[in-house]
């Protein structure tokens, strides 16, 4: 992909000489990436936000405290992951419209996080589950009021699961096609992926600028991956075999 986006249009060599950036000026200027990319940036951290408050919150409800119900609450919250979004698309729009929220970033963020939560809540679970009660405990004993005993003593061993939480909800968020191409259909809303397909035409595709989207596209993806690897191998280890 990054050979194509560096070749000349035209050009058949298998290496990219001369060396061309055309291809990026044209997807970032005449294309409008910079708007697709600020966009799927407004919506991913959203989305990253949001979830991994609320995976939080659930989570920690569920490795905490024992309730009537609580293991068939995993067990739907488990099911959901089976459920395609595509046969929600339906019920989601008519919502959405109902809402006001077509054509909107907020429908993303919304249908987003929902899709995510399911499975980030099991997952901090299995973290909140492998902080001993009796820390927690001991903090109250010292005086601590119990939202205060889990921001102080809690929360700050959690961050493996915050950091594999969120990754894994930005970037599934990021690379979303199906939500943004149906709640959205202004081009100013779009995200990365709908923009992408706006290079393929009917007839013919410019694939110098498809490869140019694409590198883009895959960028931040890479690069979150490069900086908290060492966080989500531990993560998904811990909260796969805790809880």
């Amino acid at each position: 992909m990054l050979v194509f986006a560096l070749t000349p249009a035209g050009s058949t060599a298998p290496v990219p000489w001369p060396v061309t950036f055309d291809h990026f000026a044209t997807v970032w200027n005449g294309l409008g990436y910079a708007v697709f990319f600020r966009n799927s940036v407004i919506v991913g951290v959203w989305s990253l936000a949001v979830t991994t408050v609320l995976a939080v919150m659930g989570g920690y409800a569920l490795a905490r405290y024992r309730f009537r119900g609580r293991t068939l609450f995993m067990v739907v919250l488990l099911c959901t992951q089976f459920i395609p979004g595509a046969m929600m698309l339906i019920p989601l729009f008519t919502i959405f419209k109902s809402l006001h929220l077509i054509n909107s970033l907020g429908s993303l963020i919304v249908a987003d996080t929902v899709f995510n939560l399911p499975l980030s809540i099991i997952l901090m679970s299995g973290f909140v589950s492998a902080v001993p009660f009796s820390v927690e405990e001991a903090a109250m004993v010292d005086g601590c009021t119990r939202p205060r005993a889990f921001l102080a003593v809690v929360l700050p061993q959690l961050r493996p699961g915050l950091i594999a939480v969120g990754s894994f909800a930005f970037i599934h968020t990021w690379n979303n096609f199906l939500f943004a191409l149906m709640f959205v259909s202004r081009q100013d809303s779009f995200t990365i992926p709908v923009g992408l397909s706006y290079t393929i035409g009917e007839y013919s595709a410019d694939f110098g600028a498809l490869a140019a989207g694409g590198v883009v596209a895959a960028l931040p993806v890479v690069c979150v991956f490069a900086v908290v690897q060492r966080y989500l191998v531990r993560g998904i280890s811990a909260g796969a075999v805790k809880g």
